[in-house]
């Protein structure tokens, strides 16, 4: 098992492999779509590793707002500043950076078209365009909806609008949370907002509640998670999963009301968390499947659908590996080796990445997961004995550690990406 001193030395890498870099630098053309941890991550990598290239990244908002930690803004405990970052450090380091969004792909011609009518030439296409939330996937839940019943699963508006129904929310109210079935975005996600809920009602409203309404019976870090709400929160917190017909089938806005197969739960704040799909452009550029998200060949990212179009981050299937920042990190920087290989006309690399999911149940008692991954012939999995969680009976000191480990990972990723 990789050593926590490990993990975080790890953490601004997410690689565990060293690349030897290409032998002659080429000339060529590099468009990346979608400026998250991934986008960004690979635009800035493919100008390290040969500044001969020319890359533009396309991503419609001026301001990046990033959802790790944005639970603590749901909770009181971080402003939504702190989250958000330029990318005027990308423009710096010669990535051309266009804020306005793609609206079409065509992969014959490769071409990208812009939102002002103006195209773009590739000879390697990289999109990250992270998820889409399914808005028909639900009964009565679609965009109107989400600005009574947020989502918060795009950190920026959505996530203060939970916080402020939280802080505006009766005495003794309930707040319901769904939770939709694999894959998503951040899988231990929900749980960790509805920790830091709790410890916000536990101090500031006694006697309200959370309940979790999951469409699934198992979820990552379980054990831990429902161990450190029995220690910290008592009953605040009450979990169902699918076992228990807790999967949500409907919602009515108006009335606040969430609908199971088998009950209506009347909810005073519902965090309502949808199925998820790749991003719109994804599917516009013909990578997406019938699942929504985009099949690759696993060793390079490249869509196994349309010719020269590599897929990375959350909007990817990689199988083993979640759909966490860590990852779409770790992914940038091996597709960015790859990319630059393939243009100088050199064989991709065989590299394995590594991805930790730190969750935070207070503000300083964190948990982990962490895994190590390889490329098979057809998808990524998980080495058997590489990775673990944290120790079910670890002390506060130790999570107290965790908890900080959590912070430096931010500080280092977003340093690293935008800084």
């Amino acid at each position: 098992m990789i050593s926590r001193r490990n993990w975080i030395r790890y953490s601004g890498a997410g690689v565990a492999a060293s690349f030897i870099p290409t032998s002659h630098a080429s000339q060529g053309r590099v468009v990346v779509i979608g400026g998250g941890f991934a986008g960004a991550s690979v635009a800035r990598e493919l100008r390290r590793l040969n500044n001969a290239l020319s890359v533009s990244l396309i991503e419609a908002n001026a301001i990046y707002t990033a959802c790790p930690l944005s639970n603590m803004v749901v909770g009181g405990h971080r402003k939504i500043s702190q989250q958000q970052f330029s990318y005027a450090a990308l423009s710096a380091d010669g990535v051309n950076v266009i804020h306005q969004p793609a609206v079409d792909v065509d992969p014959e011609r490769h071409l990208v078209t812009l939102r002002d009518g103006n195209t773009l030439n590739y000879e390697k296409l990289i999109l990250a365009p992270g998820i889409d939330l399914d808005w028909q996937a639900l009964q009565g839940y679609d965009k109107t909806a989400a600005e009574l019943l947020p989502h918060a699963w795009k950190a920026g508006p959505q996530t203060t609008l939970l916080r402020d129904q939280l802080r505006s929310m009766r005495e003794g109210g309930l707040v319901v949370m769904s939770v939709p079935k694999s894959p998503y975005r951040c899988p231990p996600g929900p749980y960790e907002r509805a920790s830091l809920i709790a410890g916000y009602l536990k101090q500031n409203n006694p006697r309200a509640k959370v309940l979790i309404l999951d469409s699934k019976d198992s979820f990552s870090k379980k054990p831990l998670f429902l161990s450190a709400w029995q220690s910290l929160y008592g009953d605040i917190i009450e979990w169902q999963g699918e076992s228990d017909g807790a999967t949500v089938t409907a919602v009515n806005a108006e009335n606040r009301t969430v609908s199971t197969d088998f009950e209506t739960v009347q909810a005073d704040v519902a965090n309502i968390i949808p199925p998820q799909k790749a991003g719109k452009i994804a599917h516009l550029a013909g990578v997406t499947d019938r699942s929504g998200w985009c099949p690759i060949e696993p060793v390079t990212f490249s869509s196994t659908l349309q010719p020269d179009v590599h897929v990375i981050g959350d909007a990817a299937i990689a199988n083993a590996m979640p759909k966490s920042a860590f990852a779409a990190n770790a992914q940038a920087k091996l597709c960015a080796v790859q990319v630059t290989r393939l243009l100088n006309g050199e064989s991709p690399v065989h590299g394995k990445l590594i991805n930790t999911c730190y969750s935070l149940v207070a503000p300083d008692y964190g948990i982990s997961v962490a895994g190590v991954y390889q490329p098979g012939e057809k998808i990524w999995t998980e080495i058997d004995g590489a990775g673990g969680v944290s120790p079910a009976d670890a002390s506060r000191e130790t999570r107290a550690v965790e908890a900080a480990y959590a912070q430096r990972w931010f500080d280092n990723l977003t340093t690293q990406v935008f800084a």
